[in-house]
């Protein structure tokens, strides 16, 4: 289940940046007063709300310079590229552009969504405002933590875990404090972890009561509609596609492999998703002999795996089974060979989102055991060398890296201590030290 949220109506007043009834005119005179005294001594007298002034004294403690700091711009067009490609929120985007953008940029309004390291993967929005963002750094592969960017809605959203408004000069960076934003945290639907934050940014408009409500809502449709997703089958047990594509096998996180063949995908049981993986690793083939070892400690009678082969061949379409040693005709590629790929070429963040679990989980045959062992330290052995807590992070976040001590601890290890992260990184590692005594 999802970790939810504090109740709406206990933060409700305190989340408003620019409660009902407010003159906005007034309301920025008085935030720029404090914003001044601020800068000016570090603290203030002015009645701030606790959100503000908190991640006020939290961006000063960074090392942030609110006068001149710009966000860093963390990713290349490459690296954006890759990390969109594989960033679970992509599947949600058709609900935001629905719910959100297509609005916005009619209102004069920039949409954005950041990963769960705060750095922005889309802005969207009207094209004006887009090249005004532009001179603030408020642009994909732009990192708007608050280690980074200072108090602002998506990295103070982040920085607490729950929906913020900011308004005007409440932002700490100078540059920011023309724009108004309420942005709200969305979270994977199976384990609760922060995927990233869904933000709308413009005028004092964005500020109200209705700019906060909107963002939330958006925010609740994407984590349905990812409930929803992985409700589903990934496919259904035979049918046709359009295109064409070479033979490929997903066997990660699943107890029946998956194999695609030109237009048709079919899913099939766990026996035959074994020995169509053994199968795809063996080019010179196996012999039934062979295959019998791999797949029972019990030396499985030729006869038996002969007529499973059989039964797999009506499954095959037009991939060819031969025989005398059983060998495939064509190539298979499988979501392993990616993976390890990926690892191979340093393409760590790429490498986690691949790795949707372990190999075919439910069997017990033991040359897949083997592999699945194999390569789940490969994976793990590169996360531990790495320096990437971003990579890190995402893969601790998931049921198979959720009781790993060496994965937690290594993020501990290289999380700043300023990191919106950090005390609950902190805690596990403690809670799993604990628990493994």
């Amino acid at each position: 289940m999802a970790r939810t949220s504090e109740p709406r109506a206990r933060h409700h007043g305190r989340d408003l940046a620019m409660p009902p009834g407010s003159d906005p005119d007034a309301l920025s005179r008085r935030l720029r007063r404090a914003h001044e005294e601020f800068l000016a001594s570090g603290a203030t007298d002015a009645p701030l709300r606790d959100v503000v002034r908190e991640s006020w004294e939290r961006s000063l403690a960074d090392g942030l310079d609110p006068e001149t700091d710009l966000p860093r711009i963390t990713l290349d067009d490459d690296a954006l590229r890759e990390i969109r490609e594989h960033h679970p929120l992509a599947a949600g985007l058709p609900v935001i552009r629905r719910l959100l953008v297509e609005s916005a940029g009619e209102a004069g309004l920039l949409v954005a969504v950041s990963d769960a390291a705060g750095q922005l993967l889309w802005v969207e929005g009207a094209a004006s405002l887009r090249s005004r963002a532009e001179s603030m750094h408020f642009v994909p592969g732009a990192d708007w933590s608050e280690t980074s960017a200072g108090t602002n809605a998506p990295g103070t959203a982040l920085a607490i875990d729950r929906p913020v408004q900011i308004f005007g000069p409440e932002h700490l960076g100078r540059q920011v404090t023309p724009w108004s934003c309420s942005a709200a945290p969305i979270h994977d639907p199976d384990t609760g972890a922060v995927l990233g934050v869904l933000d709308v940014t413009g005028g004092p408009e964005v500020a109200t009561a209705q700019g906060l409500g909107f963002v939330r809502a958006t925010a609740a449709a994407v984590e349905a509609e990812l409930r929803i997703a992985r409700l589903q089958p990934a496919t259904a047990p035979l049918h046709v596609t359009s295109g064409w594509s070479a033979p490929r096998l997903d066997v990660l996180g699943v107890h029946g492999a998956t194999l695609q063949v030109g237009p048709l995908t079919s899913r099939l049981s766990r026996r035959h998703s074994e020995l169509l993986l053994l199968l795809s690793r063996a080019p010179d083939g196996m012999t039934a002999a062979e295959l019998g070892v791999a797949l029972s400690d019990d030396d499985q009678a030729p006869v038996t795996i002969r007529a499973e082969l059989s039964r797999l061949r009506g499954v095959l379409g037009p991939l060819e089974l031969a025989s005398r040693p059983y060998r495939l005709r064509s190539a298979v590629r499988t979501d392993v060979d990616e993976v390890r790929d990926l690892l191979r070429e340093g393409r760590l963040r790429s490498a986690v989102a691949a790795y949707r679990g372990p190999v075919l989980p439910s069997s017990s045959a033991p040359a897949v055991e083997e592999l699945r062992d194999d390569l789940h330290l490969e994976l793990v052995s590169a996360l531990l060398a790495c320096d990437d807590a971003d990579a890190l992070l995402s893969f601790a976040d998931t049921p198979h890296g959720r009781e790993d001590l060496g994965v937690w601890s290594r993020a501990l290890e290289i999380l700043p201590a300023s990191s919106p992260r950090h005390a609950q990184v902190a805690a596990h590692v403690e809670k799993l030290d604990r628990a493994f005594g």
